[in-house]
């Protein structure tokens, strides 16, 4: 405890100009934050740029960033082609409440890469998109219930905010009426039998909804052949198959990890590269299904036969001009095959660290993501006796790491100039280099011996 104060000491002392706006932001700002996961021990960040790989906080203080937009920025920060486009954009105007030539070419792009994508619907956020996704099939089938796996992150909404992290029973905010648990039922992933028994029996599922890549993104694996009995499953019920590649979309391939692993949802949700790094999501998928939107100037259709969807900056000309640029540069696969091996040369020199420093821990992830999963469990550690022996896709297990041991670990990285994602994990970009990785490398080292030091991490 006493090392870990004088650690936060350290800290404040090199982010004084951070702690003024801190007492400024927690007078001003609900919670003392814009988003639940920029909370930080003893301070939050306050960036000020960034460029490229890299980022600075109003201290100076600079940070090779694993953050980037919370997965939104594949490119890196302000790439030239995006802040020109951007800047063409808002030269015509920000905003006209009117669909615009910008609209329309972004969501041809879309169309072009996404293997399910027959039509387009531009919404605002990833939240947005599974709430009006859901909505879809649930007026597409005029079925109720949503089947869910647990520890998948779907949003904030009312229908999604529990189940994504432990207890996946539990409610997962204040405000949530009761009911709505029983619109939902969630189980376990990885089990195509327990996937079939579910829908053999329950005649009311509107949907199945899954990352593809594990839930959230990726911190708990999960092997491509699931997905693909998934689809099978799902269509020979009749049950539409939801995507969330809201962060896999445009980064596990351009057409995102359907392309990929070669399965074709219903419908998909997306966000985050999509918009190159300003706020849009979408929804897309088959055209039967996506018709439901379709006015036809028949008033009992038009106001009781198709699912109502507004929103004042749907597709907003800064958005689809920064979307349009960035998808450009993704639909060749530079970027993705950039991105991907700066992760891949992360992830083997984090798990060299952890094996020279005989750490009981192990770095993994998909594609241009990472994770680290460190076992504190005396009673599993007992029973491991290699490495290998410690690596689950256990849900419970990989969401339960001790908290102390997320904070410090975050805090020391960031001490050591790098910014993660969020718990312990983050995503690359094709801006990264090689000399951008090897500096995370000696943060890498350096925080896993504080948290030796802390006895935080347990030695094999």
């Amino acid at each position: 405890m006493v090392k870990q104060q004088l650690h936060s000491e350290s800290y404040l002392a090199s982010h004084p100009v951070s702690a003024g706006w801190n007492d400024r932001a927690r007078a001003a700002l609900a919670g003392g934050v814009g988003h639940d996961l920029r909370h930080a021990k003893p301070l939050p960040l306050y960036i000020q740029r960034g460029v490229g790989g890299r980022k600075w906080d109003v201290d100076g203080n600079e940070y090779i960033d694993f953050l980037l937009g919370n997965g939104a920025l594949l490119l890196g920060h302000a790439p030239p082609e995006v802040i020109a486009a951007v800047c063409a954009a808002a030269d015509l105007g920000t905003h006209f409440g009117s669909d615009h030539p910008l609209h329309i070419e972004w969501a041809e792009r879309v169309q072009q890469m996404v293997p399910s994508a027959e039509r387009v619907r531009f919404v605002n956020s990833g939240t947005e998109a599974t709430l009006l996704a859901i909505r879809l099939a649930r007026a597409f089938t005029s079925r109720t219930r949503i089947l869910r796996f647990e520890g998948h992150f779907h949003g904030w909404h009312d229908g999604v905010v529990h189940g994504f992290q432990p207890p996946f029973h539990a409610d997962g905010s204040l405000g949530v009426p009761a009911q709505v648990h029983d619109q939902h039922l969630a189980i376990p992933d990885g089990d195509l039998d327990q996937v079939a028994a579910v829908l053999s029996r329950e005649t009311d599922i509107a949907a199945a909804i899954v990352e593809p890549s594990g839930a959230s993104w990726g911190r708990v694996p999960l092997d491509p052949a699931f997905l693909r009995g998934l689809r099978e499953i799902t269509s020979r019920h009749g049950v539409p198959l939801i995507f969330d590649e809201v962060v896999t979309g445009f980064r596990f391939s351009p057409g995102g990890a359907q392309q990929l692993y070669e399965v074709v949802p219903d419908l998909t949700c997306l966000a985050k590269v999509l918009a190159g790094g300003m706020p849009g999501g979408a929804v897309v998928g088959r055209s039967d299904i996506m018709s439901l939107f379709d006015i036809t100037g028949d008033a009992h259709h038009d106001r009781y036969q198709r699912v109502l969807h507004l929103g004042t900056f749907n597709a907003a000309p800064l958005s689809a001009a920064a979307g349009i640029a960035v998808l450009k540069q993704v639909a060749g696969g530079g970027p993705v095959e950039r991105a991907n091996a700066m992760a891949d040369r992360l992830r083997n020199q984090w798990n060299r660290i952890l094996d020279q420093l005989g750490i009981a821990g192990y770095a993994y992830g998909p594609c241009s993501t990472f994770h680290v999963y460190f076992e504190t469990d005396p009673i599993r550690l007992r029973n491991a006796s290699t490495r290998d022996d410690l690596y689950t896709t256990d849900a419970a297990r990989l969401k339960s790491m001790p908290p102390e041991l997320v904070v410090e670990y975050q805090r020391q990285l960031r001490q050591h100039g790098v910014d993660v994602m969020s718990f312990t994990g983050g995503v690359v970009s094709a801006a990264h280099t090689e000399a951008d990785i090897d500096q995370a490398c000696e943060a890498f080292k350096q925080t896993m011996l504080a948290l030796c030091d802390q006895q935080l991490v347990v030695t094999m």
